[in-house]
């Protein structure tokens, strides 16, 4: 059957094991120091190791695999202990797996064991950028409110990756603000501090999960066009760290070399930056 599941890079895997513990279906392993996916049937293809890749190494792909197996899956969570079968359902249930969970629920229930409560704080896939948060607002509010229309620093249209052409002329000369997508709602000046001056892209590293298709897509914007420079904004969480790595794969496809400045962006709105 075709279906999506894990794709490991053997040219960027360094063997640094972060992924690991954050496949509780157990199935990538470290072999002959590379991170190896051992078997389709456990891999349920949902990524929740693409964004702890430091390296970008770890994408999904469509393709012919066996059939995910979850109640072969639940054998051996079951064995990793509480903490191992709580953060599978967890997973399973923030990605809308709903066949799945009852699934590994009917499992545990057959060896009379009990199902933990997934937790209310959080999505259930239990990722750090998922985390529900409540905002305390520490600073003053301004004493002089902004009335009247602010004025956009949007300079061109599409803005979203997938729908962006390669070959339009505003790409040309420009300097990119190449943007996860939730860095726009979590900086109150997003256009003033980072659009101005510079043209925009926009994706979603995690969600999207066409990373191969747009590293094609901005390694052809960086052939056609000579770009002055790039500033990536992406969020503190780490399945955000992919922006980074998709356009480092990009420049390499292109074969390029252009200056690129990051912002890391909390979810508190404030930055910092490294060049």
């Amino acid at each position: 059957m075709k279906r999506k599941i894990i794709k490991i890079s053997e040219e960027l895997c360094n063997g640094c094991g972060v992924c690991i513990p954050n496949c509780p279906e157990g199935a990538l392993q470290l072999i002959d120091g590379k991170a190896r996916l051992i078997s389709d049937l456990f891999c349920d293809g949902l990524g929740a190791c693409v964004g702890d890749c430091p390296l970008g190494a770890i994408s999904v792909e469509e393709r012919e695999a066996e059939a995910y197996d979850e109640r072969r899956v639940m054998e051996s969570i079951i064995a990793q202990g509480p903490n191992t079968i709580k953060a599978h359902l967890q997973h399973l249930k923030g990605h809308g797996e709903e066949k799945l969970y009852a699934q590994a629920v009917d499992v545990l229930r057959g060896k009379n064991l009990p199902v933990p409560v997934p937790e209310q704080e959080k999505l259930a896939c239990g990722c750090p950028g998922t985390l529900s948060k409540v905002l305390e607002k520490t600073l003053p509010t301004l004493s002089v409110k902004v009335t009247g229309m602010v004025p956009s620093e949007l300079r061109q249209w599409p803005v979203q990756l997938a729908l962006l052409n390669p070959q339009a002329a505003y790409f040309e000369d420009a300097d990119l603000l190449i943007s996860a997508d939730c860095v726009a709602h979590a900086i109150g000046d997003f256009h003033q501090q980072l659009l101005a001056g510079r043209i925009l892209i926009i994706f979603c590293p995690k969600l999207d999960q066409r990373s191969d298709d747009y590293a094609e897509k901005l390694a052809e914007i960086f052939r056609r066009h000579k770009i002055r420079s790039i500033t990536v904004a992406k969020m503190e969480v780490p399945c955000c760290g992919g922006t980074v790595m998709i356009l480092q794969k990009a420049l390499e496809l292109a074969g390029k070399q252009i200056a690129i400045t990051v912002h890391t962006v909390g979810i508190d709105g404030l930055i910092s930056t490294e060049k």
